[in-house]
C-alpha cells in the first residue's frame, strides 16, 4: 500500500489530514466512489491515490476526461466498436472500458456527458457488462469505476440535466476535496515542495522563496487552487533571475476586494480569477515580446487555450499579430 506522499498528496492541515483518512478508507473498499471538489483542488490525484492504496493497485488506472469527448463517439470510446461501425472505423477497438479490465476507471467532469452517454453508462454500471458500437456480444469488464466533477451535481440533477438514477449508482461513497484556501498553511508547504521539484527537474541555479513571497502565498485565496499555485511557481522560477522568488507585482494584491457586503461569493471568486488571468497573460505576454507559442508553454496550457484568454482579457495588443491570427 502506498503513502498519501507517494501518490502526491501532500499537506498538513486538518482539512486535508480529513481527506486523507477517507481515501485511506475508501481504498479498502472495492465500490464506485464519487470525488467532487473545485477545479484544481486534486480529484485525479486522490482517484489516483483511492487505486494505488486500494486492492487494485496492481491493474491499470485509465483516467477519462468526459468533457474533451464528441458527444458522437463516446460510446466508441468507453466501450469499443468493431471494424466497420462507422465511417472512419478502419479497424476493431476494444475501448477504454476494456483497457482499464482488472483497474480503475476514472470519469474526470463526468457531468459534461450527454443524456444519451448518461444512459450507457447507468446500463454499464448496473451489472458491468456492455457491447461495442456495431457488436452483438456481450462482454464483462471488473472495473471501478471512480467520477469526479467540479460542477454542483445535486442541483445539475434537480434541473434534469443529469440523471438522478446514473448519480444514484455513482455517488455510493463520497469524496469532498477541500478548496486550497481551506487548507490553512498547506498552500506554503506545496510551495516548497513544488520549487524542489522545478530545482531538480531543470538542473538550474537553485531557487528559494524570499519572505514577500511566502506571505503573498499564504495570504492569496488561490481561485484555482493547488493547479494555479503550481503554475505559478512554475513561471516563477522560470523567469526570475534572481536566487530568490519575490512575485514582483503580486504581493500589492494580497487584499482581495469582494466589493461590498452584497456580493457573493461565486461573484467575488470570479473576479478574483479573471484578476488573476489578466495579469498573468499580460505579464507572460510581456516577458514573452508578444510570443503566444511561447508564453502558451511556460503557461503549460495548450496554445489554442491561450490565445482565448487573450483575447477575452482584450490583451491581443500585446501578442504579435501574426501569432494571435495562427491561433
Amino acid at each position: 500500500m502506498n503513502s498519501p506522499s507517494r501518490v502526491n498528496l501532500l499537506g498538513s492541515s486538518p482539512q486535508f489530514h480529513l481527506a486523507c483518512a477517507q481515501i485511506k478508507k475508501i481504498s479498502r473498499v472495492d465500490v464506485t466512489v464519487y470525488i467532487d471538489g473545485e477545479t484544481g483542488t486534486g480529484k485525479e490525484l486522490a482517484a489516483r491515490a483511492i487505486h494505488y492504496q486500494g486492492l487494485r493497485c496492481d491493474g491499470p488506472f485509465v483516467p477519462v476526461n468526459c468533457g474533451a469527448l464528441p458527444e458522437t463517439l463516446i460510446e466508441s470510446e468507453l466501450f469499443g466498436h468493431e471494424r466497420g461501425a462507422f465511417t472512419d472505423a478502419k479497424v476493431a477497438s476494444p475501448g477504454l472500458v476494456s483497457e482499464a479490465n482488472g483497474g480503475t476507471l476514472f470519469l474526470d467532469e463526468v457531468d459534461a456527458l450527454s443524456m444519451k452517454a448518461q444512459a450507457s453508462l447507468l446500463r454499464f454500471l448496473q451489472d458491468r457488462s456492455y457491447r461495442r458500437v456495431g457488436g452483438g456480444t456481450p462482454r464483462h469488464a471488473d472495473v471501478r469505476v471512480i467520477a469526479a466533477s467540479n460542477a454542483n451535481i445535486h442541483e445539475l440533477v434537480e434541473q434534469r440535466r443529469f440523471r438522478r438514477d446514473l448519480f444514484y449508482r455513482l455517488n455510493v461513497l463520497t469524496l469532498h476535496m477541500p478548496a486550497l484556501r481551506e487548507r490553512g498553511g498547506d498552500s506554503v508547504e506545496l510551495a516548497q515542495a513544488f520549487l524542489a521539484r522545478f530545482n531538480h527537474q531543470y538542473g538550474m541555479a537553485p531557487k528559494r522563496l524570499h519572505a514577500d513571497a511566502v506571505a503573498f502565498i499564504a495570504e492569496y485565496p488561490w481561485p484555482g487552487n493547488v493547479r494555479e499555485l503550481e503554475n505559478v511557481i512554475h513561471r516563477e522560477f522560470l523567469m526570475s533571475e534572481d536566487s530568490e522568488l519575490r512575485f514582483p507585482g503580486k504581493v500589492s494584491h494580497l487584499d482581495v476586494k469582494t466589493g461590498g457586503e452584497g456580493t457573493s461569493f461565486k461573484a467575488a471568486k470570479a473576479r478574483a480569477v479573471a484578476d488573476f488571468e489578466r495579469r498573468y497573460v499580460g505579464e507572460l505576454l510581456q516577458r514573452t515580446d508578444g510570443n503566444i507559442t511561447r508564453a502558451a508553454r511556460i503557461a503549460g496550457q495548450d496554445r489554442s487555450a491561450f490565445g482565448k484568454l487573450v483575447r477575452k482579457h482584450g490583451l491581443a495588443q500585446s501578442a504579435c499579430v501574426s501569432d494571435l491570427e495562427a491561433g
